[in-house]
């Protein structure tokens, strides 16, 4: 069957067009995401901040007495429920994305952010104000680099993926044993682990982010994709969390 110069014109024309709507859209999607993202780390910074150079430090890490007759801060009951708390929040967005509203998967977002900035409130205690704002530039270009990667690579990540999947597992597997092994040589392989899988993670999960926006751009509804770009957002959140407290156990400086 022959079809006229005008007919291939016309869908030329038509795909063309459709191409640039799709990636027009996908620009739009992923700058949602990033701004997500770099909303949720502020306010985690925010938090952590003002908790850690205020009177609110002595409600998480109080002053109290050694055995030797020093004054040391220690976690309170409220800094360990700030530790643990922000795992419920990741299982119930996690869970529960396609039943919450919209509204409610961006609260959920934001009260995970808050926890997790009072979580790190003793990063100020540990290490010393230069070298964390040292680390977070580094993490932060590090971060970039391989999300550009992720997201402009032909490579397919996804095999990468299942493999770096296997090395989370087997971190968080090894700093629950070094709990009570308090290995010194274990806690630096599992950050030097911990850093190669995190930033492995940054671009495959741009590259999956990416991949999924197109696989469902016209089967879904506004609200879906609203609230997709804030787990998706969550996503890299975490990678960028855990690529930071990785590295600044590796080059953070303590305080003396």
């Amino acid at each position: 069957m022959a079809f006229s110069p005008e007919y291939r014109t016309y869908n030329s024309a038509s795909a063309a067009t459709s191409a640039a709507v799709l990636d027009a859209g996908l620009r739009a999607y992923m700058l949602r995401v990033y701004n997500w993202m770099a909303s949720g780390l502020l306010l985690t910074g925010v938090v952590a901040y003002l908790i850690a150079h205020t009177g609110l430090i002595n409600a998480f890490y109080p002053l109290v007495e050694t055995p030797f007759g020093t004054m040391a801060r220690h976690p309170s009951a409220l800094a360990m429920i700030s530790i643990f708390a922000p795992l419920a929040f990741v299982l119930v967005l996690s869970i529960g994305v396609n039943k919450l509203s919209v509204t409610a998967a961006q609260t959920l977002f934001w009260l995970f952010c808050a926890t997790m900035g009072a979580s790190l409130t003793n990063i100020f205690l540990i290490y010393t104000a230069e070298s964390i704002v040292r680390v977070f530039f580094i993490t932060a270009g590090t971060f970039a680099a391989m999300s550009i990667w992720g997201y402009t690579t032909r490579t397919d990540l996804s095999r990468m993926g299942s493999f770096l999947l296997m090395g989370l597992f087997g971190i968080i597997i090894a700093s629950v044993v070094n709990i009570f092994l308090r290995s010194d040589g274990l806690q630096f392989a599992i950050s030097i682990i911990g850093v190669v899988v995190f930033t492995g993670l940054t671009a495959y999960d741009t590259q999956r982010i990416k991949a999924t926006y197109i696989q469902y751009a016209y089967a879904e509804g506004t609200a879906l994709a609203a609230k997709r770009s804030v787990y998706d957002a969550l996503s890299l959140y975490l990678n960028f969390i855990n690529l930071f407290m990785l590295l600044l156990q590796l080059m953070g400086n303590r305080r003396s």
